[in-house]
């Protein structure tokens, strides 16, 4: 399906935006270490090449455009430790939850938090697998779930849980939604690359320190069915984005809970894929601007 080895969208030092395939030194895996890339020209779903024109990057972009971009699906309470320390019982089918596209981020992006987002407390970090969709399924079995995935990246599904959980009955959609909340990257590694994505180490970082660290082995609905259940009577298009849930070690789960600050530099990294590394920063009034 894809020709790449790993997608990267970047700012190019010659001013342009490009789609490419990122070039690193040997031995080396975190995508977030590209300063160069072949450019990709052509759709990324469908017929493109990998050209032989070579750009040096500047900064690495959300890896797919807003425009590239279908759904954004999420899962809730997948792996196993995660669903023991929220004290809630395993669950029988996935459990499935939208962000809004806005939500979408680059990997070094600031994460925003609004004025109704600083309300309370209950900002949390989740890092997690990321697995985008290339081509089209419909109720395919999950055999062959794989077959259509265009790759994996890390992302961090950033919520607030006095709104996701406590204000106004839950709301998932709103505690989950902000813009900026759902920062992914640092780019995407073919299926080709990573042939099982549920054998990978996981991790975050809170200010330089270990928060979350599992493997996706700890998953609940393995990447291959959770794609074939969501599949189900469902169609998944090219650019849809799956965050297949986080691992234990979230702030709401400790005692005492440990909540996002101003200024916090949050980390997440996914083996063979690299690490999207972004700043939380409080939205402020103008007169203080």
């Amino acid at each position: 399906m894809a020709t790449f080895s790993r997608l990267v969208r970047f700012l190019a030092k010659d001013g342009h935006v490009y789609y490419g395939d990122a070039l690193l030194p040997f031995g080396v895996n975190d995508i977030s270490k590209a300063t160069q890339a072949k450019v990709i020209r052509g759709d990324i779903f469908g017929q493109h090449q990998v050209t032989d024109q070579i750009a040096e990057v500047r900064m690495l972009l959300s890896p797919l455009a807003r425009k590239d971009i279908g759904t954004v699906r999420c899962l809730g309470l997948n792996y196993e430790q995660h669903a023991k320390e929220s004290n809630m019982p395993l669950p029988t089918y996935p459990v499935l939850f939208y962000k809004p596209v806005t939500s979408v981020a680059g990997p070094s992006d600031d994460i925003p938090v609004s004025f109704l987002a600083q309300e309370g407390e209950g900002l949390d970090y989740e890092c997690e697998l990321v697995a985008v969709i290339g081509k089209e399924a419909k109720s395919v079995p999950e055999s062959k779930a794989l077959d259509y995935v265009l790759g994996y990246a890390v992302g961090n599904d950033v919520s607030h849980r006095d709104w996701q959980i406590k204000r106004g009955g839950g709301q998932w959609g709103l505690g989950k939604g902000f813009d900026g909340w759902a920062p992914f990257g640092p780019g995407i590694v073919s299926s080709k690359i990573i042939p099982d994505p549920n054998n990978l180490q996981i991790s975050t970082t809170l200010n330089g320190k270990t928060v979350q660290s599992s493997s996706t082995k700890d998953m609940i609905f393995g990447v291959a069915k959770t794609i074939a259940f969501l599949s189900q009577g469902t169609t998944l298009l090219p650019g849809d984005l799956i965050f297949t849930g986080t691992p234990q070690g979230v702030g709401m789960g400790r005692k005492p809970a440990l909540w996002l600050k101003d200024g916090d530099q949050v980390e997440v990294s996914l083996e063979g894929v690299g690490s999207c590394v972004n700043r939380v920063v409080y939205e402020r009034p103008a007169s203080k601007l």
